[in-house]
């Protein structure tokens, strides 16, 4: 006869998982049920609180569309991407560090060619971003593939756009390094940015009287075969958000320092009107395979 109280409750909820055929589930299953308990337990969590932890996952689920992922929002302000991030590349022996891939990557990008103007029609001040990917020891890595993506002067992405299915990609591409490693755009330079706040995730920073700013960044996606992927962002530095990311994904090695210049024509030949800024950044890759993690959004 079952008697159930809060000493036995935990065994037997993991015992009734002892028949799961994949080890690697049972094992997760296992530590959440536990984890979950022992907070119930040490936190004397009461109906009315565990009744709107269910209505704040609901919202969660309710707020997610094919361009939002709640979800991810959720795990990023609260630390857990780039502590899975963390755990999953404890060594870099001199690569490049990583960060998370965000909830705005949709998939693959459209090649562009070198120096290609990825800002076409946005608003902004022109930004120039030269770089080199190499392996550890320096030799330029030929026919890499990286994808960048950033927001705009009011820090949106393209996907966040109501527009955006009609309209297509802007402010992202895809580039293939030459015989030398490198690669090269413009764009438009990029400003520090809120992360959506119009729903739970929102709530949760709000009540927690936490800002929900993000410093100002490009993303990039490092692919080249032999190499382990390379997710990161690179950071523009002097924005004032760099200590307090609301998503906790700045490393020091990832600020680039952005130089005014006043040339009448960019690094490319183009000719240019005004101020722009330069960004040099070089990306070195860790030996070894790994794979994308799949995107959350809808894919161009």
């Amino acid at each position: 006869m079952a008697n159930f109280n809060e000493h036995n409750l935990t065994d037997e909820v993991i015992s009734s998982f002892a028949n799961t055929p994949n080890q690697r589930l049972k094992f997760l299953i296992e530590e959440t049920v536990k984890s979950l308990h022992d907070l119930v337990r040490r936190t004397e969590l009461t109906f009315e609180e565990w009744n709107q932890a269910i209505d704040f996952l609901t919202r969660m689920g309710q707020t997610c569309t094919p361009l939002r992922q709640e979800f991810i929002l959720l795990s990023d302000v609260l630390g857990v991407s780039m502590l899975v991030d963390a755990v999953n590349h404890r060594e870099r022996e001199g690569a490049t560090e990583t960060t998370v891939l965000g909830p705005f990557y949709v998939g693959e990008h459209r090649v562009k060619p070198h120096g290609a103007n990825i800002s076409e029609g946005i608003d902004g001040e022109a930004m120039f971003v030269q770089s080199r990917v190499t392996d550890l020891a320096g030799k330029p890595l030929a026919g890499a593939e990286i994808d960048v993506w950033h927001a705009d002067d009011d820090g949106f992405y393209d996907s966040q756009k109501a527009d955006y299915a009609s309209h297509g990609p802007s402010l992202r591409a895809r580039f293939v390094t030459d015989a030398d490693g490198r690669f090269s755009f413009r764009t438009i330079l990029p400003c520090s940015y809120p992360i959506p706040i119009d729903g739970p995730v929102g709530d949760l920073i709000t009540a927690t009287q936490r800002h929900p700013m993000r410093p100002a960044h490009v993303h990039f996606l490092v692919k080249a075969e032999g190499y382990e992927p390379l997710i990161t962002h690179v950071f523009l530095d002097g924005d004032q958000y760099l200590r307090s990311d609301v998503v906790f994904g700045v490393k020091d090695e990832l600020i680039a320092p952005v130089e005014p210049r006043n040339e009448a024509a960019l690094p490319n030949g183009e000719r240019v009107s005004g101020p722009w800024h330069l960004m040099t950044y070089d990306f070195q890759m860790k030996p070894g395979a790994g794979r994308v993690p799949r995107p959350m959004m809808a894919a161009e």
